[in-house]
């Protein structure tokens, strides 16, 4: 098999968010499977750097910065993963999330039509599919995305906004960007300071013996390398596109489109967290588990809210959690498969071995460096 194919080219490759959890996981991938040049935008590039990469920070809201750097930069495709963390509440939060992600894209937009960028992959989120009260059950691309009064979680709506503005962009008047949009769900993985973070303190307070609801519920979970490897898929194929005098035809098509993105293995959600339990030691038996009903968890999560807002400290349990904790949510990943060519690279099980490792070596680093 040729270099060519084993290693396909990209060009230069501009990662936005790349010190970033997903960010610093394209820039591996890009290292390790793709012929290309990197370079990577971050508001702060102290974590994360690799060998190789040319790192700038930068505001990605400061629109004449950003479209002068570009000119520096001359990138041919920009993956823009840059968002803040979900979990957030109150007026602060909200108006992060605003300026990142709908102002910060409307920014990487027009920065990339201003300097004739070929592609851009977007980060989108398969949460603005949700209404966070009724189940999503194998749900693909062609249900509406939720946005308004009728979506509760306010950084979902921002998702959904940015990804509006990047479809809007395809094939624009006056432009040749191409434009796509990755909807991932339950993203984890090395970095992960959400999902495995929280859930091994669960297990280290002692907490792993709690579960809210029957744990009926199926739930897509993503190990974070899988998630890198459809952007870059999406990538390619949109080059592919661009470099063609011809239209892709409908079911080919790729630019314009959004793509979402799972293990393809839905599971229970409470298996999901036990399975990560287990990997940092647990040894509880499931007939040891004390189950609350939702609407418990519920009101012990507005609770908490209300406590930890007096001492205006941000909550580690709050009824965001329970509500994903109890809700089905998996997603069919069939336009992904066959217009992407994407399958995942790594099993659910293996990747939460790898990010329970990679957690548990970070506590030891930070115990032995507190120590020293």
């Amino acid at each position: 098999m040729s270099d060519t194919i084993t290693h396909p080219l990209l060009g230069k490759v501009l990662v936005i968010g790349g010190c970033g959890f997903l960010g610093h996981h394209v820039v591996n991938l890009l290292l390790r499977d793709w012929k290309c040049t990197v370079s990577v935008v971050d508001l702060r590039c102290q974590r994360n750097r690799r060998p190789g990469v040319h790192y700038v920070e930068a505001d990605i809201t400061d629109t004449d910065g950003l479209t002068k750097l570009f000119g520096t930069l001359t990138p041919d495709v920009v993956i823009h993963t840059a968002s803040p963390p979900a979990q957030g509440l109150g007026a602060v939060a909200h108006d992060v999330f605003r300026k990142v992600n709908v102002d910060g894209t409307r920014a990487v937009i027009a920065a990339c039509r201003q300097n004739d960028v070929k592609v851009l992959v977007y980060t989108s989120s398969a949460s603005i599919m949700s209404n966070n009260r009724d189940d999503l059950i194998n749900a693909n691309e062609d249900y509406p995305v939720i946005r308004g009064k009728f979506q509760t979680e306010y950084y979902s709506e921002t998702k959904a906004h940015a990804e509006e503005l990047v479809l809007a962009a395809n094939r624009a008047e006056g432009s040749d960007l191409l434009t796509t949009a990755i909807r991932p769900s339950g993203i984890f993985g090395e970095g992960d300071v959400q999902l495995v973070y929280h859930a091994v303190n669960v297990y280290r307070e002692g907490k792993d013996k709690v579960q809210v609801g029957s744990n009926a519920n199926l739930f897509d979970f993503t190990y974070v390398e899988n998630v890198a490897h459809a952007h870059l898929l999406a990538a390619r194929a949109l080059l592919v596109t661009h470099a063609s005098s011809t239209a892709p035809l409908d079911h080919e098509k790729v630019d314009g489109e959004a793509f979402l993105i799972t293990n393809g293995s839905p599971v229970y959600f409470w298996d999901l967290m036990r399975a990560i339990w287990r990997e940092a030691g647990s040894q509880r038996a499931t007939d040891q588990v004390w189950v609350l009903s939702r609407d418990t968890g519920l009101l012990l999560g507005f609770l908490s809210e209300v406590a930890f807002g007096i001492l205006r400290k941000t909550p580690t349990f709050n009824r965001q959690r329970i509500v994903y904790s109890t809700m089905t949510r998996y997603y069919d990943i069939t336009k992904a498969k066959r217009r992407l060519g994407y399958k995942p690279l790594v099993s659910l099980s293996d990747g939460v071995k790898r990010a329970v490792k990679w957690t548990m070596e970070q506590e030891k680093t930070k115990v032995a460096s507190e120590k020293s």
